[in-house]
């Protein structure tokens, strides 16, 4: 069994430390927060104690850290436990800015020390099945890709001036999807965004939609929509079209039992809440956790797949204020496409 410490005891923390109880092959020793009483609650909660982040990474029993701290603090952990040798799961994305996130590279990226980062829809068991069935190549080559997601309602005005903006906190799991399942580099990005729900979201400084199409070199288009209110639960699709037809991944509902009469048919509403329609995703990515640790599997999605979504997110807010296609980063750069490939 392999003791874990967890940063940061808010509501993903405690939904990240519930999975490691499930877990046989791990088990949570400490907890750390700058809020003692929530450091306080989660450790009595699952039985283990509250520490500081010193403390934990100088144990030597410890042998992964998992971070689902204020997103501000990402980097700087997963620093701190690289260089002290303990495995790292960091919640997305690794850091709001891009610049600061590529400069981790030597540490990050060229560690032997493994970390995972925390994009859990490629853990989906849906998404997971449509990525296999355009890998199997039966119906033929994978063209265009529309992705949706819509939150069931906006969140809080305090956590959007924290949260980093729509495309760099909400539409990064969706920029990570779309090069899982393109197995292509997008090489240009055009976003457009407005404020249509909630005033006070634009007095934040961010935007509640947004649209945004993505083109590889080889011309493949993703289209991937975004709402911080859908008015009927948590929506989440995937559609991608083929040379001989589309395969689709469709929302999750609350109940399969329908009614159907002569007035016509109805179902069940679509499940509400991220932590309901990922709940298996959550446990699927902490038991890889466990598998990286143990040294049977390489991590999923890597420090290398973190910065290129983050490229994408930031050329989406670039392109979102010009109103022009913009290039991610690395191509503005160099005038190549993005080099960072995911892992398969």
């Amino acid at each position: 069994m392999h003791d874990i410490a967890l940063v940061g005891a808010g509501r993903i923390g405690r939904i990240h430390a519930a999975n490691v109880l499930i877990e046989p092959r791990l088990r949570l020793k400490y907890v750390i927060d700058p809020m003692p009483a929530a450091a306080r609650a989660a450790a009595a909660a699952t039985g283990a104690t509250t520490a500081s982040m010193d403390q934990a990474l100088a144990d030597p029993v410890v042998k992964g850290v998992i971070v689902a701290s204020a997103t501000d603090t990402h980097l700087d952990y997963c620093l701190c436990a690289i260089e002290a040798g303990k495995a790292v799961f960091c919640e997305k994305p690794i850091d709001l800015d891009l610049d600061r996130a590529r400069a981790a590279a030597s540490t990050l990226g060229g560690s032997e020390i493994p970390l995972l980062l925390g994009f859990n829809r490629r853990f989906d068991p849906n998404f997971s099945r449509l990525r296999a069935r355009l890998a199997s190549g039966e119906m033929g080559e994978l063209e265009t890709l529309h992705i949706i997601s819509h939150d069931p309602a906006p969140p809080l005005i305090d956590y959007i001036g924290i949260s980093g903006g729509l495309f760099r906190d909400m539409a990064i799991h969706d920029f990570d999807m779309a090069r899982w399942l393109l197995r292509e580099e997008p090489e240009a990005v055009f976003a457009t965004a407005a404020c249509l729900i909630d005033p006070a979201i634009g007095a934040a400084g961010d935007v509640d939609t947004a649209k945004t199409l993505l083109r590889t070199r080889s011309g493949k288009l993703c289209v991937i929509s975004n709402s911080r209110r859908s008015g009927y639960g948590y929506d989440q699709r995937i559609e991608a079209y083929c040379e001989r037809g589309m395969i689709r991944a469709d929302n999750v509902m609350e109940t399969m039992v329908g009614t159907w009469g002569h007035s016509g048919s109805a179902n069940g509403p679509i499940q509400n809440f991220f932590l309901d329609r990922y709940a298996d995703a959550y446990r699927a990515e902490m038991k890889h956790f466990a598998d990286v640790i143990e040294g049977s599997a390489t991590p999923l999605a890597t420090y290398d797949d973190g910065i290129a979504a983050l490229a994408i997110a930031e050329a989406a807010v670039l392109s979102a204020q010009s109103r022009q296609s913009e290039p991610t980063r690395f191509q503005r750069a160099t005038g190549v496409a993005t080099g960072v490939k995911s892992r398969s």
